[in-house]
């Protein structure tokens, strides 16, 4: 069966920048599952598992433009540390925080006595990366699965 919108597909990657793994979804041992064609991935790796099957591996390089767009300068600001309520922040950390948009990750760039500076950039932002990826399975989508718009069961949501 193909990859192909409205499947569910289950698959493991590795994601690298630079030649310097990032992420894996081996380090936590269970495939990612995705409903294929609704907007859960970004753009590269979209394209690179249309029309794939199960067991077939693909690398993908993807660019800043098809992964987590340009890194934007304007995304960084100064807010007062009260917002972060005693939580103990170090330069680097990644922490949710409550924005106008809703919930954020934001990374935590230089902390001070009465303000932090943040970036709400996705830490991958403007970055080129290499993907490989396995597809270990491609199914047909339940009609609750994509009346819902996500996965349900093993690697999805469980209501």
């Amino acid at each position: 069966m193909k990859v192909e919108e409205n499947r569910v597909v289950r698959f493991h990657y590795t994601v690298s920048e630079g030649g310097r793994e990032v992420e894996s979804s081996r380090s936590v041992g269970e495939p990612l599952a995705v409903l294929f064609g609704k907007g859960g991935l970004i753009p590269g790796v979209e394209k690179a598992l249309a029309g794939r099957e199960s067991g077939d591996t693909v690398q993908a390089e993807v660019s800043p433009e098809e992964g987590y767009g340009p890194y934007r300068p304007e995304l960084t600001q100064r807010v007062p540390k009260k917002h972060f309520k005693n939580m103990p922040l170090a330069v680097g950390q990644t922490v949710m925080m409550q924005t106008q948009q809703g919930p954020r990750p934001i990374t935590i760039k230089k902390v001070g006595m009465s303000v932090v500076d943040i970036d709400l950039n996705h830490p991958m932002a403007g970055k080129q990366l290499s993907f490989d990826i396995e597809i270990i399975e491609v199914r047909e989508a339940s009609a609750e699965e994509i009346d819902h718009g996500h996965v349900h069961g093993e690697g999805g949501v469980r209501h």
